[in-house]
This record gives structure tokens, C-alpha cells and sequence, in this order.
């Protein structure tokens, strides 16, 4: 198979794997998907909760009138930007909308975008940008709207 067509394949397979992934009611423990000579596994780490659903990012109280934190649904980089150079899809200050792209984290070659499931105001970004989180790491900071 050469490398073009390979490329397909794993693509095609990691979008399967990842709507798999979304429609299960409890995150599998490991995935295995193989087509011809390509093979994708994933595997988590016991205990991590993904909400099927909401892939990327659900919001928590900050505590104490902070607002509300951002957090990463899945362990993987984290990206400001859809691709290096380019301007960030939000930046400190910035109102956000509910559903809108805040970023975008990627795991093992699956960039799964990031979403404000409220909306609010970019408070903080407390992720660093190309950096690896974990499950459950706050990405940013949102207040309501018409706050500080």
C-alpha cells in the first residue's frame, strides 16, 4: 500500500474510531480498529471519563466568582491556533458564544476541536500553547458575559 493511500486509510479509520468513541456510554478502556495492513489502537487510562457527546471541552465553576473553567475532555496537545502561525481562535478578552471553537486538542494525529460549551469571556488562557494536557486540565478561564 503505498503512503498516499495509507494516509487515507488511518484518516478514514481514526474519524470511525472517533464516532465510535462518541456514541459509546462509557469510555472503552482500548480501541483496536484494522483495515487491510493498517491497524489504530488507542488506549486510556483507567478511570478517564469521556462525555459522549461533548468531545472536547466542558466548563466547571472556577470557584470563589472566577467563572467557570474550560477543561480538556481528552488527554492530548493543545492548539490556540488551526495550524502554526496562524491567529489564535480566541485570545484574552474575547467573548465566546456557546459552541464556538476556542482551540483544538490533538491525540495521536486526531485533532479534535475544542468548543465553549457556555458563553462568556475569555478571562485566561491558562494552557501553553503545543503543550501536552490531561483529561480534565483547565484550558482557559470564561466569565459571563458583562463581567469584570
Amino acid at each position: 500500500m503505498d503512503e498516499q493511500v495509507s494516509g487515507t486509510v488511518i484518516d478514514e479509520v481514526c474519524r470511525n474510531v472517533e464516532r465510535l468513541i462518541a456514541r459509546a456510554r462509557q469510555t472503552p478502556r482500548r480501541v483496536i480498529v484494522r483495515a487491510g495492513d493498517v491497524a489504530v489502537e488507542m488506549e486510556w487510562p483507567e478511570g478517564q471519563v469521556l462525555v459522549p457527546g461533548a468531545p472536547s471541552a466542558k466548563a466547571e465553576p472556577a470557584g470563589d466568582d472566577d467563572g467557570y473553567r474550560l477543561c480538556a475532555q481528552i488527554i492530548g496537545t493543545f492548539y490556540r491556533s488551526p495550524e502554526p502561525g496562524a491567529k489564535p481562535f480566541v485570545s484574552e478578552g474575547d467573548a465566546v458564544r456557546t459552541g464556538q471553537q476556542v482551540a483544538i486538542l490533538e491525540a495521536m494525529k486526531m485533532m479534535t476541536p475544542v468548543h465553549a460549551d457556555r458563553a462568556g469571556r475569555v478571562e485566561k488562557i491558562l494552557a501553553v500553547d503545543g503543550e501536552a494536557v490531561e483529561f480534565g486540565a483547565p484550558l482557559m478561564i470564561l466569565s459571563a458575559l458583562g463581567s469584570a
